[in-house]
């Protein structure tokens, strides 16, 4: 979102999380990782659960570096517990920091409430002009997709985040869902994302399965998919698509359009085409 909004080069740190656009990881980062490294699915679940359950982080913060770089500003979010070092670590942090910098905590759940976060970074940041390019682009393009699927059918879709145990994607994804022209059957717009039995899904009857792991890339979204392969088949749908959920999906920034773009080059690949770029970052599960 800073990068977007022109100022790349005020961005002085970045979290051990930020590999986008590629300028982001030649910064320090100020965030580390406590779970170990090489957990399975269900392993990181389990330790998120507990420590989530203990009140404890399963991130860190580099205080040191954060206090030798002392910004201005600190941009976080308190979306999730999982996805970041908690906002009262953050604020409790920078009230130490001899800049005293601003903590501006994002928290959207919805597709409009994304985009509403760039105008609140550029009221912070003086760059209100570039918020309204950036969010009338983004406007634009989703009307260019909602146009072009509006008479189509509709896919029964569902949308699992995470799968070893399964989660159903909630927050903006749904919408995505909608916006390209498919049928959310488990998903709400708005809504955390929420566990669910392969038993319910199946339930569902979804005719379409998009696997977006959250923070995993296609390839390894499919790797994921692939380890369950028996649960996926006996949901019975037609099609199941990995895709990017790293770069598109369980970030709630600019890209999260790019996301929309290739659900619905994926639900209609006939009334929408995309870049060859964008279009391979949806992997097609073999289940037979």
């Amino acid at each position: 979102m800073l990068f977007a909004l022109g100022l790349g080069d005020d961005v002085v740190a970045v979290t051990h999380e930020c590999d986008y656009p590629p300028e982001a990881t030649s910064l320090p980062r100020v965030t580390r990782d406590r779970l170990p490294a090489g957990l399975t699915p269900a392993q990181i679940d389990a330790a998120v659960k507990e420590r989530t359950l203990n009140g404890e982080s399963i991130y860190e913060l580099d205080t040191e570096t954060l206090h030798d770089l002392a910004p201005d500003l600190i941009v976080t979010q308190a979306l999730c517990q999982v996805c970041a070092v908690s906002y009262d670590d953050v604020r409790d942090i920078a009230e130490e920091i001899d800049s005293q910098p601003i903590v501006i905590a994002l928290d959207p759940h919805t597709v409009g409430e994304v985009l509403g976060d760039a105008r609140t970074i550029a009221q912070a940041t003086d760059t209100k002009e570039a918020a309204v390019d950036l969010i009338h682009e983004a406007s634009a393009r989703i009307d260019r997709v909602r146009l072009a699927v509006r008479d189509a059918r509709k896919p029964r879709v569902v949308a699992l985040e995470w799968l070893d145990p399964p989660y159903v994607a909630g927050h903006w994804t749904p919408q995505l869902i909608e916006f390209a022209g498919g049928e959310d059957l488990l998903g709400f717009a708005g809504e955390k994302s929420e566990e669910q039995t392969w038993d319910l899904i199946a339930a569902a009857e979804p005719n379409l399965v998009i696997v977006m792991p959250c923070g995993f890339d296609a390839e390894i979204a499919h790797r994921e998919a692939e380890m369950q392969r028996d649960q996926l088949a006996a949901l019975g749908a037609g099609q199941v698509v990995a895709v990017d959920a790293a770069s598109y999906f369980s970030r709630p920034g600019p890209r999260i359009i790019d996301g929309l773009e290739l659900l619905a080059h994926i639900f209609h690949p006939e009334l929408l085409a995309i870049p060859d770029e964008l279009a391979a970052k949806a992997i097609t599960v073999e289940l037979d």
